[in-house]
């Protein structure tokens, strides 16, 4: 394929503007049925090593020769606690009422393939919201189960120590997903002299609900971050070690200076929530098992990697304070986390309103509303629940959609600009003051994959939880203030 494209190239810069055109078209189309036709096998699996994993997918470079696969990477999913998911090789993928739901995408009602349904929910639903320029859904390829069993053993041996009692791969799966590594900026290879600089950053969510629908009792929530709440929860439970300084709020605040505040946050407290990766290696933080702090050991450490791509002097903490800087002046001159914003936003009666709608649409008895007593089953309840379907189906339809939104990542990947060297139009610029350096960033939003139906009561019932431990706190505290006399 590399070949012909360089083939195709020469081609093109020969011949008249028509036939241009006409061979452009027939390139792109003959690479793409090329791809179709890849069927990874027990063979390649030694070209795959471990990079990442969350709770649903595990992620593997590519470390072969091949120029096809030079710079990608691919996602396979884990196994997962429940054997009945939608996500066997045959069945239908959607539920009855999610069909309801996602009925306007065709394509999307009538897969039989989980890893598919992700990949056109991507495709035909988060792109569009985001924008093209931020999402790319990758290609869905076929992958033969001795693979998956190779690949299997690799991440066995590769996984950090703490994973070893942890899900693994799903054998039993058909598709993986190929996507393009973020964390390098040039495809197929890093150029020595232009180091690339990739920060991964979960977001979470970044407004306030104002839903009606919020009981009187978890007012609360109208003026706390859920991130803030939860971070109450997972220190009872000994998740964290220490509270997280960072908020929400600050990062899609819009304001420079409080979006500065989030990085800075970030960065001395990144539990899961950031890490950041050199030329395709991590070299700070780490998901599910990430640092709760950062130390002036881990500190030192980091400066040292960033040496070669800050131009500071040596004084500690210098490349740590340009890193924040970068960060936070992308964000805030990219304008890119406003999208992601009003795609959370869409959510406008909160989970406690959304239940309702689930449990009718459905056709079960409330659980909701069971739970209530009766002097607080007020008639905003009884609305809900008369609504005609299609807006019921409307409104679980902008929840999934805003979980989603709220549950992805941001990649953010950066190249420094060479004095005198021409800049790419396609990608953003920004320049860092204090190094006097400017650089060239492109900015993706990842982990974009349909939230099932049937999650709406683990959202309720995690709601609960999380508003609950909070306001114990909040009166414990209370209740440990010296009384005044």
């Amino acid at each position: 394929i590399w070949s012909l494209l360089k083939i195709y190239v020469l081609m093109l810069c020969t011949i008249s503007t028509v036939y241009n055109t006409f061979l452009l078209i027939f390139c792109v189309v003959w690479c793409c049925v090329q791809m179709e036709e890849i069927v990874f096998e027990t063979k390649d699996a030694v070209d795959w090593s471990y990079r990442s994993e969350g709770v649903v997918n595990l992620v593997l470079a590519y470390t072969g020769s091949s120029p096809t696969f030079l710079g990608k990477v691919m996602r396979i999913k884990k196994i997962r606690n429940t054997r009945n998911e939608n996500g066997d090789r045959s069945g239908s993928c959607l539920t009855t009422q999610e069909k309801l739901i996602w009925g306007e995408i065709k394509d999307l009602v009538s897969c039989q393939n989980k890893e598919i349904v992700d990949y056109l929910f991507v495709k035909h639903v988060m792109k569009p919201l985001l924008g093209h320029k931020y999402v790319t859904p990758g290609i869905c390829l076929p992958v033969e189960k001795e693979f998956l069993e190779s690949v299997k053993k690799i991440v066995t041996s590769q996984r950090h120590s703490w994973r070893a009692n942890t899900l693994s791969v799903d054998t039993n799966r058909s598709f993986a997903l190929l996507m393009d590594d973020l964390t390098i900026y040039s495809h197929g290879q890093v150029e020595d002299h232009k180091p690339c600089l990739t920060v991964e950053i979960k977001p979470k969510c970044g407004f306030l609900s104002s839903s009606s629908f919020i009981a009187e009792e978890n007012v609360i929530k109208k003026s706390i971050s859920r991130f803030e709440m939860y971070q109450v929860l997972k220190l009872r439970e000994n998740q964290i070690s220490q509270i997280s300084k960072y908020d929400p709020l600050d990062l899609f605040s819009g304001s420079k200076d409080r979006i500065h505040k989030a990085i800075k946050a970030l960065y001395s407290t990144p539990q899961n929530s950031l890490q950041v990766f050199l030329n395709g290696s991590l070299v700070f933080g780490g998901f599910r098992g990430g640092i709760c702090k950062t130390t002036s050991k881990l500190e030192l450490a980091f400066e040292h990697k960033l040496k070669d791509f800050f131009k500071t002097e040596d004084d500690c903490g210098l490349r740590a304070n340009a890193f924040i800087e970068l960060v936070a002046e992308t964000v805030y001159a990219s304008g890119a986390l406003d999208q992601l914003l009003e795609v959370q936003k869409l959510d406008k009666y909160n989970i406690e309103g959304a239940i309702h709608a689930y449990y009718d649409l459905v056709d079960q008895p409330c659980k909701a509303c069971q739970e209530l007593e009766s002097s607080k089953l007020s008639n905003q309840f009884g609305s809900m629940h008369s609504l005609p379907q299609d807006e019921k189906v409307n409104i679980l339809k902008d929840f999934l959609i805003s979980s989603t939104a709220i549950d992805c990542s941001v990649m953010i990947s950066f190249r420094p600009i060479e004095t005198g060297l021409s800049r790419s139009s396609s990608h953003g610029n920004i320049q860092l003051e204090s190094t006097k350096q400017e650089f060239e960033y492109k900015i993706h939003f990842i982990d974009l994959d349909m939230r099932p139906l049937k999650r709406m009561e683990a959202y309720h019932e995690s709601d609960k939880k999380i508003t609950k431990t909070y306001l114990e706190m909040l009166k414990k505290k209370k209740g440990d203030q010296p009384r005044r006399f």
